[in-house]
């Protein structure tokens, strides 16, 4: 497993299990077999609605909590005051059956606050003890900017929508700058892992499915994680089985090619003005 540094020598698996619209008794049985079939790294947000059934798969598999990476998201209505912002994490913290996350993220640059207003709750999170790194998602290069300056660059991760027919170039070239990391949600770009005849092709060569070509791109660039979902255990066996072969520079530059379509899934009618990847090439 590949490993990226965060802040205060917290390591996170740069191959993750992601949660989004897996709820209920799904939720509990995909993440147990995730950790069963070795990730360490899982993924979930207060707006998945399923923290809870996550907390009960981490039971059920019966891992050590100091043996795999959590992480999950302050959601838009827990800001409107830092108090309850963190009342929201506490009963995140409740539900996921832990003491603490390694990871906490404000899960949107919600236009309604400032960064400041953001991330103030954050930082008290850290200072007791809910969660050891803070991070953000779907911030542009200029929230950035404000989050690595309000918080003497405390914030150490980026989540955004990633994968090859979606470039995040400004974004990535920032987070290295600045010794921050990103992870890749979306990393298939729902199907374009599956479908796509230049991953297929290469796939050939190897002996692998798209989709894991394309898990592979993703982790054979710097400072970049992954976090696919599945709530099949074909699927998420597949997901994780990644290590066993490299690209080569050629044909990690082939599949680099297909993001000039720019194709972003996620955009709500809240998201930021994004960065656009053309105009910082």
């Amino acid at each position: 497993m590949k490993y990226l540094n965060l802040r205060d020598d917290v390591k996170m698996p740069s191959l993750g299990f992601g949660t989004w619209q897996i709820e209920g008794n799904n939720c509990i049985e995909a993440v147990c077999y995730a950790l069963e079939t070795g990730y360490t790294h899982i993924d979930t947000a207060q707006a998945y609605n399923n923290e809870e059934y996550v907390g009960k798969g981490i039971q059920k598999a019966g891992v050590n909590r100091d043996s795999f990476f959590l992480a999950t998201k302050v959601f838009r209505e827990e800001f409107k005051d830092t108090k309850t912002a963190l009342n929201s994490i506490e009963k995140s913290l409740k539900k996921l059956q832990t003491d603490y996350v390694d990871l906490l993220l404000v899960h949107w640059p919600f236009p309604e606050y400032s960064v400041q207003q953001l991330l103030e709750p954050m930082l008290i999170a850290k200072e007791r003890g809910y969660t050891k790194t803070i991070g953000v998602s779907n911030f542009t290069v200029s929230h950035m900017e404000e989050a690595k300056n309000f918080t003497d660059n405390q914030v150490c991760l980026n989540q955004v929508e990633y994968h090859p027919s979606l470039s995040q170039k400004p974004i990535l070239d920032w987070v290295r700058d600045n010794d921050w990391a990103m992870t890749s949600y979306s990393p298939l770009g729902r199907g374009e892992g599956i479908n796509n005849n230049i991953l297929k092709s290469i796939g050939v060569e190897h002996g692998k499915s798209p989709a894991q070509v394309c898990l592979r791109w993703h982790l054979q660039q710097d400072n970049v994680a992954a976090i696919p979902k599945s709530a099949t255990k074909k699927h998420i066996q597949s997901n994780f089985d990644i290590f066993d072969f490299d690209l080569t520079q050629e044909e990690m530059d082939k599949i680099f090619e297909i993001s000039k379509q720019e194709n972003r899934i996620v955009n709500p009618d809240f998201a930021p003005v994004w960065d656009n990847a053309k105009k910082s090439a």
